[in-house]
């Protein structure tokens, strides 16, 4: 046992100062509306009972029949050489979790963690191994005949637990025979960057199958949203771990809750704690009422058997996320899970998967590679003309367009192919920043951590455009990398600051993403220096100014709007000159289409 839940645990084992309380009528009013029972006048001392399977270490506390704990063996928070880390723990240290709460005969809310439960079970510790279970059992009793129970199955190598609430014959003291299961603490944040962790965190609804997501934007405000109808699940996230109830019988007319709040962190941080509740409904008389709670990592195939495994961020394009989640979901996960089938290193893993990537990606950078040797073949005749008509910006203009029109230029023909490409960079970005598997993966040397910035260099302060205060070894590498490549492929006189101010903002940029990540865009950046070096040195099929006036033109959307902004331009310039500011209509200047 650790030194700290050793600290945690003595005080949560520290005595309530109790007070006698009167036996009177007003006592009995007390216990109806679902006050803290009472034995023989005193308020009761907690108590708690703890499991200890092969994944986790858990304590069930009489304090609302709820958990109090559930610290996970296999997984560590953050660490370094200096520091080296705790278990994680899901659960803020005071908080009690899967309580209910339900409205009384006075129109109060009666937390869950105001009820004493007393639990049925003998033994106070237990260990489970493989696919050994225990249930633990704890009743609150309001008056004879009146009861509220809750149970606790648990498995030896599971991260959920199946949860029972019986309600017996509490009609009297449910006017509105509803009650609320609920998860009120968030989960605790795990990782060194509280604002990464933050920025991932969430709380989310699957209504019939479609997800309802909640992110708390505001500080120091509680905000809550609710959403109706069958409630598959309500959870919350972090960037590795997730919190979620499931019912176990589908209610159609079904309502779920979500709270959340900004709180702010040591070092310029901040952290969100959600709160979720579940409401049941209550028809009378006995009834039990049967959930899933999971308390565990964000691992696909784990996730995939509770129906969870749309929990996991796998991106978004602007906020079309049908455009972006299944290429990570279907095809990057699956591809990366699937290397490591046969290689141990997972930094290893990503560089092949680097090399996967390009090829998949090939047809889009052969566009782009080809759009850029255009450009580069006319450069010569650009200049000339940029020279000659350097005071003259219609002129400029028109006789550019003239070049890319007798040379079939498309000047956004690079644009295009990266456009197409970034649904599948954003899914990837979203995967490898919260893969649950490369967490505290060793790749090699100053690589200690693939899912953390591998910093070669503390600044001492923050940088206020990019809000990093470290530099990594791996993104000043990518920075260099990118550096060689623009120098290779920007010709344009106009565009060579950006040779220099690119490689610089994507340096202290990526500076604080995770090396996986970094791993990645380094190896493809080189893969795309050799690519270029092959295409310039080697390559046969070099285009010429020939080649491209040998080529048939076609002119393409982009080209015939070009046009369209040239005549407006040489119209109006017409008109300046010979003082009318009428136009002639362009519409009929348009290639028509063939029927």
């Amino acid at each position: 046992m650790s030194t700290t839940q050793r600290q945690v645990n003595q005080t949560e084992n520290k005595k309530v100062e109790t007070k006698q309380l009167p036996k009177s009528a007003k006592e009995a009013k007390k216990n109806a509306t679902g006050t803290i029972s009472s034995e023989n006048g005193y308020m009761q001392q907690e108590d708690f009972i703890r499991i200890e399977t092969d994944l986790l270490k858990i304590m069930i506390s009489t304090k609302g029949g709820s958990i109090a704990r559930w610290e996970m063996k296999n997984y560590t928070s953050w660490h370094n050489k200096s520091y080296p880390g705790n278990p994680v723990q899901m659960i803020y240290r005071g908080q009690r979790e899967g309580t209910i709460s339900y409205v009384n005969n006075d129109g109060k809310k009666v937390d869950g963690k105001s009820m004493h439960f007393q639990f049925t079970n003998d033994k106070r510790s237990y260990t489970l191994k493989g696919n050994e279970s225990i249930t633990i059992t704890a009743i609150h009793e309001i008056a004879p005949g009146s009861a509220i129970v809750k149970s606790f199955t648990i498995s030896g190598n599971s991260y959920a637990c199946k949860t029972e609430v019986e309600l017996r014959n509490m009609e009297q003291y449910m006017p509105q025979r509803t009650y609320d299961l609920n998860w009120k603490g968030g989960l605790k944040f795990q990782e060194q960057n509280s604002v990464d962790e933050s920025n991932t965190s969430i709380a989310l609804t699957s209504v019939n199958g479609t997800i309802d997501e909640f992110d708390a934007t505001e500080y120091a405000q509680p905000t809550s949203v609710q959403s109706a109808g069958e409630i598959d699940y309500v959870a919350t996230r972090t960037k590795y771990f997730v919190a979620a109830i499931i019912p176990a019988k589908k209610d159609p007319n079904g309502m779920a809750f979500m709270e959340g709040i900004k709180e702010g962190a040591p070092n310029e941080g901040h952290i969100e704690k959600y709160s979720l509740a579940y409401r049941n409904r209550y028809k009378g008389g006995v009834q039990k009422d049967a959930f899933t709670l999971y308390i565990g990592p964000q691992i696909y195939d784990t996730l995939q058997a509770y129906g969870l495994e749309k929990t996991i961020n796998f991106g978004t394009f602007y906020g079309v996320k049908w455009l972006v989640a299944p290429i990570g979901e279907y095809v990057i996960l699956p591809t990366l899970s699937f290397l490591h089938t046969f290689i141990s290193n997972y930094g290893i893993v990503i560089i092949l998967f680097s090399f996967l990537m390009k090829i998949v990606l090939q047809p889009f950078s052969a566009s782009q590679m080809k759009s850029m040797q255009k450009m580069k073949a006319v450069q010569p005749l650009l200049q000339k003309v940029q020279e000659k008509y350097k005071d003259d910006r219609t002129a400029l203009s028109q006789e550019t367009m003239k070049i890319y029109s007798e040379y079939g230029i498309n000047p956004a023909g690079g644009c295009l192919p990266m456009i197409m490409q970034m649904p599948i960079l954003i899914s990837l970005w979203s995967v490898l920043s919260s893969w649950m598997d490369i967490r505290h993966q060793h790749f090699f040397g100053w690589i200690s951590d693939l899912s953390a910035p591998d910093v070669i260099l503390d600044l001492g302060f923050k940088l206020p455009l990019f809000q990093v205060d470290k530099l990594s070894g791996l993104a000043l590498l990518m920075g260099i990398a990118m550096f060689i490549q623009q120098k290779m492929t920007v010709t344009d006189p106009n565009q060579k600051s950006m040779v220099y101010i690119m490689p610089i903002m994507f340096t202290f940029m990526f500076s604080g993403f995770p090396s996986g990540l970094n791993v990645y865009y380094f190896v493809f950046t080189i893969l795309g220096i050799l690519q270029q070096v092959w295409i310039t040195k080697f390559s046969k099929n070099k285009i010429t100014l020939e080649d491209l006036k040998r080529a048939p033109k076609k002119e393409g959307w982009f080209a015939q709007r070009m046009r369209m902004a040239q005549e407006i331009a040489q119209q109006q310039q017409q008109a300046k000159a010979s003082g009318s500011n009428k136009r002639k209509p362009i519409g009929n200047s348009l290639p028509k289409k063939k029927k």
